[in-house]
């Protein structure tokens, strides 16, 4: 129930507790953390910052954002969806918390936010891990941080309606400063590989644009998976996703996969193993070698698992004529958001200016951009 805001500002806000919750970037490995697949993500120095603290009442809770100057409270014994989103992801993870069995009581939070919405760098992880986090210090709940990730996860899933993979709540609350993680979404394993990008910078540039397919067409590459594994494992009872397919067996069905899910899988099953390369490379400082794998990344996006628009490819095109750009791709579910690009560092604002004025002139609209730094996850303050 959206209400006039009862809570101080955020900087007048005497909090029992402190949370700085990070968004992430994924450098590559697209569409794979749901087929059980291997990514690339780290958490960047772009944060949710919240202030919680008790109110001393059973079951009231109090919300304000100061980034969307906007209000809502709710009680503990009666949790329901609202028409606003980002209410559903703070009332999803309280809900997940209860069906710990977890006991919670009233409490006042008030949030603001660094990261832009739409740009796909995880704001809605960024918001269930911060809360969760809160919540678990604030009322000594002994939740791990890998139940946090995935009470946080299922809170999507079952009340926000968005049936994401792991890689967003991982990075956001276990990823290290100056490493990326290499991520396999099947075991939760996980290798900390340090960041040398040798006089580079990550640079997003934000489309600003969000096409109406993004969210159906997302579930839908999902469904388009999982019927892929389907048909395999009638006669491969071993696979269980597309983890356990690969290149010989998908060719071996390729007759009997219906319309595009060939081109689904095959897409996943690249992109695996082009994100195990991508490693290798970074451990090879070899930024060449990781930024072509990044192009070919797209490419599958863009062609195969077609989750790309014409905004991003434009963006992404116009970088592989710079020699000072290693590597650039899509990121997020598609269909707007950003580029991801790696970008020499003395030639960022120079390459801002033209890609700003080539944009514009192209879709009447100037990009955002987004420079970044590898960051830690999930920052806790206790006052």
């Amino acid at each position: 129930m959206s209400i006039k805001n009862p809570l101080p500002a955020y900087k007048d806000f005497k909090a029992d507790v402190e949370i700085e919750s990070p968004g992430r970037i994924n450098l590559i490995g697209e569409h794979t953390d749901y087929n059980n697949g291997f990514v690339m993500p780290t958490a960047i120095d772009k944060k949710i910052y919240f202030k919680l603290s008790s109110n001393d009442s059973e079951s009231l809770c109090r919300i304000y954002s100061e980034t969307y100057n906007s209000s809502f409270e709710f009680s503990l014994e009666k949790i329901e969806r609202s028409e606003n989103a980002w209410e559903n992801y703070i009332m999803g993870v309280v809900k997940e918390i209860q069906k710990l069995g977890k006991t919670l009581s009233g409490f006042d939070c008030v949030l603001k936010s660094e990261l832009p919405i739409g740009a796909g760098i995880s704001s809605s992880a960024a918001l269930e891990c911060g809360l969760a986090s809160g919540l678990n210090e604030l009322f000594e709940l002994e939740l791990s941080k890998m139940d946090i990730i995935k009470l946080s996860q299922r809170a999507e899933h079952n009340f926000v309606g968005s049936n994401c993979g792991i890689m967003d709540q991982y990075a956001s609350v276990l990823s290290k400063k100056d490493h990326l993680i290499l991520l396999d979404c099947e075991s939760l394993d996980a290798e900390y590989i340090p960041t040398n990008f040798k006089g580079c910078k990550i640079l997003l540039l934000n489309t600003k644009v969000s096409h109406s397919l993004a969210d159906s067409e997302y579930n839908t590459r999902r469904q388009e998976c999982e019927e892929g594994v389907r048909i395999i494992a009638e006669a491969n009872p071993q696979v269980r996703s597309l983890r356990d397919v690969d290149e010989q067996i998908l060719e071996k069905y390729r007759n009997k996969l219906p319309g595009k899910i060939y081109d689904r899988c095959n897409y996943v099953i690249e992109e695996n193993n082009r994100v195990l390369k991508a490693a290798e490379a970074i451990k090879d400082e070899d930024l060449g070698k990781f930024g072509n794998l990044m192009y070919a990344s797209h490419e599958g996006l863009q062609k195969k698992y077609e989750v790309s628009c014409r905004e991003l490819d434009f963006l992404v095109d116009l970088s592989r004529e710079k020699e000072f750009i290693h590597g650039s791709r899509m990121m997020g579910g598609g269909f707007g958001g950003c580029t991801i690009n790696l970008i020499e560092a003395d030639k960022i604002n120079d390459f801002i200016r033209e890609v700003d004025g080539a944009y514009f002139k192209e879709f009447g609209i100037h990009p955002e951009p987004i420079i970044v730094e590898v960051g830690p996850g999930t920052i806790i303050n206790k006052n």
